[in-house]
């Protein structure tokens, strides 16, 4: 798909905004893979210079959703199934650490955020909201990582988790997404009841589990 014609309303948006906006329109399909991207058109679109455009290809080329050829184009990088298992790999330990760590931590106020963010997940998924089903996913994981409060567990995530989202949506737009809301529940429970190896368990495999029915197999 080409790059949209209309510009966002010209302001002077961080590199932190220019990657987010481009990230986000890479994961929803906006700039499909393969896609070649031009600084002018995406600085046209977004409504800004070509540095902060630049640096933020610069960004998603680190987290493995850009692809930049040297001496050639960059482009929106082709769905690969090795990259995205190689992420969830390093994904689900991070998740795994903010667990252990933030179990022990959570307050009541923090485990009904969880099951608000459960409830919104599945109220999304029963209406086809997809985006909205990923907003609520992202919360329910954060309430975790927020208090756990492991600045490199955040880098990492950062860094890879962009890389899931695209398998995240498509599994999210299908039925399993009910299973994950009863995993979502089933690691309330568990942090209720302050078991952080239990929960920790379960928190790594959602992430673990997340490319087993979206990722096509490679011939043997």
């Amino acid at each position: 798909m080409p790059v949209p014609a209309t510009s966002l309303p010209p302001r002077g948006l961080l590199r932190d905004d220019v990657r987010a906006k481009l990230r986000d329109a890479i994961v929803d399909g906006t700039l499909a893979p393969g896609e070649q991207l031009r600084d002018a058109e995406l600085s046209a679109w977004l409504g800004v210079s070509r540095t902060p455009v630049r640096e933020a290809l610069l960004d998603l080329a680190r987290s493995g959703l850009v692809l930049a050829q040297p001496g050639r184009s960059t482009i929106v990088a082709p769905i690969d199934g090795r990259a995205e298992r190689d992420a969830a790999s390093v994904v689900a330990s991070m998740h795994r650490i903010a667990v252990v760590e933030s179990t022990p931590l959570l307050t009541d106020d923090d485990i009904d955020r969880m099951r608000r963010a459960n409830e919104a997940f599945v109220a999304a998924h029963a209406a086809g909201d997809t985006a909205a089903a990923l907003r609520a996913d992202h919360d329910f994981h954060a309430v975790a990582v927020d208090r756990a409060g492991n600045e490199a567990v955040r880098t990492v995530l950062a860094l890879y988790g962009p890389v899931l989202e695209r398998a995240e949506r498509l599994r999210f737009s299908s039925d399993d997404a009910d299973a994950s809301a009863a995993r979502h529940a089933e690691l309330i429970r568990h942090c209720a009841a302050r078991d952080a190896q239990a929960a920790a368990s379960v928190a790594e495999g959602l992430w673990l589990d997340l490319l087993t029915d979206t990722t096509p197999q490679e011939p043997a």
